[in-house]
């Protein structure tokens, strides 16, 4: 059991343990919540041999505190709410949607440059392993969660930290929930970091295509 982790890579090597009975299942699909979670579902769907795609969710950050979430967005017009948080800083209806449509823009933006003229795969009756480099508020997981419910078949959580209160809120939400760590003291995901440095959209998208190339040579 680690303490903290390297950094992503090795983030990833070590779930992808844990996921070893879905290796070399065609029904199974890796989802990486951009940016961060990409290069940890990197390494996991290549251990698993597996296709590699991303799942796009925005958090809506409170104004004046754009880490603080208030909810999130995801593909499919589906939108998440932490009304706790709503409720504790009063935030208008009006001022939830402003900021909803801005993320939209970017939610809609990261589609087009991640997957360039690649279709999104079909996510139907599919077993899905949703990724992120780790879980705090749970709001932008809850919303992918959420949005992949509706047509997939599966929905599995693995992620390399999460916050404990978090992971048992999100436990009976999915069919599977893995975490490697759920440390007690828990205020950010990038805490249990050595390397927690920015995800490049340029990194997503070189990821996705080796992915993607090696996908198709083993379909071949």
């Amino acid at each position: 059991m680690v303490e903290r982790f390297l950094d992503r890579t090795e983030a990833g090597k070590l779930p992808a343990q844990s996921l070893a009975g879905f290796a070399d299942r065609p029904e199974v699909l890796v989802l990486a919540l951009p940016r961060g979670g990409v290069p940890v579902a990197f390494e996991v769907a290549q251990a698993l041999r597996v296709p590699l795609d991303v799942f796009v969710v925005r958090k809506l950050g409170t104004p004046g505190n754009e880490e603080l979430a208030m909810g999130a967005i995801a593909s499919g017009g589906i939108r998440v709410l932490n009304q706790s948080v709503v409720g504790m800083l009063g935030v208008p209806a009006d001022m939830i949607d402003e900021v909803a449509e801005r993320e939209l823009h970017e939610l809609e933006r990261r589609e087009r440059v991640y997957r360039k003229h690649r279709p999104a795969f079909d996510v139907r009756g599919r077993t899905v392993i949703l990724i992120d480099d780790g879980v705090a508020t749970g709001s932008t997981m809850r919303a992918a969660i959420k949005a992949l419910r509706q047509t997939a078949g599966r929905v599995v959580v693995a992620v390399p930290t999460a916050a404990p209160d978090t992971a048992a809120e999100l436990r009976p939400e999915v069919d599977e929930f893995v975490a490697l760590i759920t440390p007690p003291g828990f205020y950010a995901v990038g805490q249990w970091y050595e390397d927690f440095g920015q995800t490049t959209d340029a990194e997503v998208t070189e990821l996705l295509e080796r992915a993607n190339g090696a996908s198709r040579s083993q379909n071949s």
